[in-house]
């Protein structure tokens, strides 16, 4: 792949752009807010993505393309106008600023002011993501060859690999525009084991805000042993047991838990509407003392990072439960005018077709003191859960079911049998106030995960030690 070069800019949007200037921008922001308005921005995105992927050693697909778009958005107090155009050609950019308008249509326009740039940190370096096909195919079959030199009972495999060079650009009304590029590499390996008449699967992937660099650090060769070890441990699983009992969350993957269970009902959008069980609980307890909770979307390199969220602000950590104690939502623009609070970076969208939201980064558990052999020694009979497929949330009570694509039997302190069929059910504020040990041996999960919220896909990081709950239901088919 040769060595690494910084990424160039390909957007024609790019600072210094002829085809995009001041001068325009000023004339798309004054037209979106002709007909009032409290704010207006635009959001400027250049998309370019290369994938490959493969079934059963043989190559399915070689594919890529190119997305250029811009999002105009009016927001005039509870009113949102959002329109976009598919190019940056002038007049389509002042036709979605007038449709935004319409749709807007608030009274008293607050005038623009003058554009300035804003400095953005710069969290990930980009490095080259130039991946010719055949490199890309190959990458892939090295994984591919590694899982089925794991044993004679892989009897399948398949796997993709995904580069996005993505460049956005955000100016607003208010006079601040932020430019960022933003890398992304991800590569997935499933692997189907056969033993008889017993079949089993494992999966594995990674990647993050990274070049080709990311492959020099996890080599393709690690997923695919990764994915046999697990498809290879579920050959040998027992039904899993059901009931309520100790349950000892294994460090890193076990983030999604968080996040799904307890991290949606902290953005604000929820609790602006007042569906989140966490409404009005600002200085409650709502967690173990031995919890706290933050969103960091500074972490270089991981795949929830951001340098500048999709409002143009610079992110920075939250910290939403503080020792148990909640402490502080997750905002974008819209839900910190309605909190009175200053705007937060969280604001994300999938893409430029789509309006703004609260949304998680990397949503992270801290570390404790407690050692993770320890807290697997204190427990009688429970489960260990070490990987999961994911997951369903009710946001507004905060019940979950989670399943496990990988997980123990603790038995006397010991793991013992891998379980097949386990999920875990409970009610995410209640799993947190059972919380009696903390690892020390903080893990952040290798770039995977993937976040839906009303139709809006983006990517996230997630993290945490080991952890023990005193009780979570179990639901299994051993009794």
């Amino acid at each position: 792949m040769g060595g690494l070069n910084v990424v160039r800019s390909q957007a024609p949007f790019a600072p210094g752009s002829a085809a995009v200037d001041h001068d325009l921008i000023d004339r798309v922001l004054r037209r979106a807010m002709e007909s009032g308005g409290d704010f207006a921005d635009l959001y400027f995105e250049y998309r370019r993505y290369d994938a490959v992927s493969m079934e059963d050693g043989r190559v399915r697909s070689v594919s890529g393309g190119v997305d250029l778009g811009v999002g105009v958005r009016v927001v005039a107090q509870a009113a949102v106008g959002y329109a976009y155009a598919e190019g940056i050609e002038p007049e389509d950019l002042l036709a979605a600023a007038d449709t935004a308008s319409r749709i807007a249509r608030g009274g008293g326009g607050v005038a623009t002011v003058p554009v300035r740039s804003l400095e953005v940190t710069d969290r990930y370096p980009v490095a080259s993501l130039e991946i010719e096909a055949r490199e890309r195919v190959e990458l892939v079959r090295r994984a591919d060859t590694a899982a089925r030199q794991a044993d004679s009972r892989i009897v399948r495999v398949d796997g993709s690999l995904v580069v996005v060079h993505k460049e956005v650009m955000v100016c607003s009304s208010r006079g601040v525009t932020a430019y960022d590029v933003q890398p992304m590499v991800r590569i997935s390996v499933s692997v189907v084991a056969k033993s008889g008449d017993r079949i089993e699967s494992g999966q594995s992937g990674g990647g993050g805000r990274f070049g080709v660099d990311y492959f020099e650090r996890v080599p393709p060769e690690a997923h695919g042993q990764e994915a046999a070890r697990v498809a290879l441990v579920n050959l040998g699983s027992e039904p899993a047991p059901a009931g309520t009992m100790p349950v000892v969350l294994a460090a890193g993957d076990s983030g999604i838990l968080l996040h799904e269970a307890v991290g949606h009902g902290l953005e604000a959008d929820f609790n602006r509407k007042r569906t989140s069980n966490y409404t009005d609980r600002i200085g409650e307890v709502v967690a173990s003392p031995l919890v706290t909770v933050i969103d960091d979307p500074t972490l270089s390199g991981s795949r929830g990072s951001i340098n500048v969220d999709d409002e143009g602000e610079v992110p920075s950590p939250h910290r939403l439960i503080e020792g148990g104690v909640l402490s502080a939502y997750l905002h974008d623009r819209i839900t910190a005018n309605h909190f009175g609070l200053p705007n937060a970076g969280s604001g994300r969208r999938e893409s430029f077709r789509e309006v703004p939201m609260p949304r998680m980064t990397n949503t992270l558990m801290v570390a404790g003191n407690d050692d993770p052999e320890s807290i697997i020694r204190s427990v009688k009979r429970g489960v260990y859960a070490k990987r999961f497929s994911g997951g369903q949330v009710n946001i507004s009570n905060g019940d979950f079911v989670f399943s496990l694509i990988e997980g123990y039997l603790i038995e006397d302190g010991k793991l013992t049998a891998p379980l097949k069929g386990a999920n875990l059910i409970g009610n995410g504020p209640e799993a947190l106030t059972t919380v009696s040990m903390v690892g020390h041996d903080f893990e952040l999960s290798d770039g995977m995960w993937t976040c839906g919220k009303d139709g809006q896909s983006v990517p996230v990081g997630v993290g945490m030690p080991t952890v023990k709950l005193d009780e979570l239901t179990v639901g299994g088919t051993s009794f």
